[in-house]
């Protein structure tokens, strides 16, 4: 080889270490900013990585292939009632294939939606019945129109602890879907109606002016050099609770972005598909040098939402310790199983040692706090709507659940006292929740659980990668 030959061998040999070493100190500084003490709590990232792995995730997963807990019925034809929807999925896979009612165990398909244990079906038909006869005692003093008053304020109280807009289960348009045939997965839905969907949360509901832009906003105007400073500045003057909410929705956000990006369209081989982790998708929406720094800052989001729905299954676990619970499907033995299992989750949730304290929120004056709680509560009711203006059947069903997921934790943060004075072998009046919560609360919680998993798969992805 000649000189000349000899020295571009040496520089490009120099060349591919430096590449090699810039690639290293991407990847270190990554792993730097997503570790470590999380804000506004004072839990570390390794321990929820290590709880998560060892404790939580097989018997998370375990649970969620039961009967009681694959069913959900939703209804995807609620229209949109803030725009006219007119996105839709590029490939197949976003449609979302309803289960036949003779699929839906006859537990399930008998009960209302506050049926949740066949001790519960028996007394709420008593109730009902015993109603029934105090109404028929006065009907001839209620005009139809003060009768139907009396029903909108049952329904108007009953709706008071709720953080979300629950879908009607009686309506003919709400269908039971089976979770794990229509996993959470990329369907090709994006662009414009994705992002109005997205912009109409951040920008319409976080309590956000609209003078301080989001980073990265595809929809907002450039910023110039403004690589999001301005808007945690913003950010950090809120006060707490109203912080803890913008978290919240951007950890579901990142979470929801995880999942697309592990389960990726990688190939279609005469029409069956290839489903994997997409290393270049995951950068694309989290690696610090690609999002400006912004990335890494929602996977934080994405843990802190994991440890408030941890702590929410810490503080309702009395609620399914009763006898009187019993997750029917009129399966006695399956039903036992999987109340012994989910007790045991509950029990794993209590052991953790960081818990998120709920009670350094709304701490302040009574009456503020009353109203800050109703406002945050009517703000996350609101985005619970939202989602039925998904465009994708499949984004709407997980969108619609996760959120519901996380309304039914917001629920239970804030129902203490009544969780505390829950009657041993009756229901309770003071706090209720449905079986529709209840199974949108433990898969909500399953896909964090599963989200905190694929982000430790994709790190071992790129250091491979390298």
């Amino acid at each position: 080889m000649s000189r000349a030959g000899r020295r571009r061998s040496r520089a490009g040999a120099a060349v591919v270490v430096q590449l090699w070493v810039t690639l290293s100190c991407l990847s270190t500084v990554a792993e730097a900013q997503l570790s470590g003490v999380l804000d506004d709590c004072l839990c570390d990232i390794e321990s929820i990585d290590n709880f998560n792995t060892y404790k939580i995730f097989p018997k998370i997963q375990k649970l969620l292939e039961r009967d009681y807990f694959r069913y959900y019925k939703v209804n995807l034809m609620r229209p949109c009632p803030f725009w006219a929807e007119d996105g839709q999925c590029s490939i197949k896979d976003c449609h979302v294939e309803p289960c036949p009612e003779s699929k839906v165990p006859m537990g399930i398909k008998a009960g209302s939606s506050n049926k949740y244990s066949k001790a519960a079906n028996h007394s709420k038909e008593i109730e009902d019945c015993e109603q029934a006869n105090k109404l028929g005692a006065v009907n001839s003093t209620l005009s139809n129109q003060s009768k139907e008053a009396f029903i909108d304020w049952a329904r108007y109280d009953d709706s008071q602890d709720h953080f979300c807009e629950l879908d009607d289960e009686r309506s003919p348009a709400a269908q039971y879907v089976d979770l794990l045939l229509n996993p959470e997965r990329y369907t090709g839905y994006k662009g414009p109606s994705a992002w109005r969907v997205w912009n109409s949360i951040y920008e319409e509901n976080c309590f956000k002016p609209r003078s301080v832009y989001r980073p990265l906003n595809p929809l907002a105007p450039s910023r110039g050099k403004d690589d999001g400073e301005s808007f945690y500045k913003w950010l950090e003057g809120l006060c707490l609770e109203k912080r803890v909410f913008y978290k919240l929705i951007s950890g579901l956000h990142a979470s929801i972005n995880l999942h697309l990006s592990a389960k990726y369209l990688l190939e279609e081989t005469w029409g069956k598909p290839s489903w994997g982790p997409n290393i270049k998708e995951f950068k694309r929406r989290f690696d610090p040098v690609e999002t400006k720094g912004e990335g890494p800052r929602r996977l934080k989001n994405l843990y802190f939402l994991y440890l408030i729905e941890l702590r929410a299954l810490s503080k309702v676990a009395p609620y399914f310790e009763r006898s009187i619970v019993d997750l029917y499907t009129g399966n006695v033995e399956e039903d036992a199983e999987t109340k012994t299992l989910l007790l045991e989750i509950f029990q794993d949730t209590k052991s953790f040692p960081m818990h998120f304290d709920e009670k350094s929120m709304f701490a302040g004056n009574q009456k503020e706090a009353k109203s800050l709680k109703e406002e945050l509560r009517l703000h996350f009711k609101n985005i619970s709507r939202i989602m039925d203006c998904v465009g994708c059947d499949k984004c709407r069903l997980w969108g619609k659940l996760q959120t519901q997921g996380l309304g039914t934790a917001l629920k239970i943060l804030f129902s203490e006292k009544e969780i505390q004075n829950l009657p041993e072998n009756s229901p309770s009046k003071g706090f209720q929740l449905t079986r529709q919560e209840i199974v949108a609360l433990l898969n909500a919680f399953g896909r964090l659980s599963t989200s905190v998993i694929e982000l430790q798969n994709f790190k071992v992805l790129l250091k491979h990668n390298r």
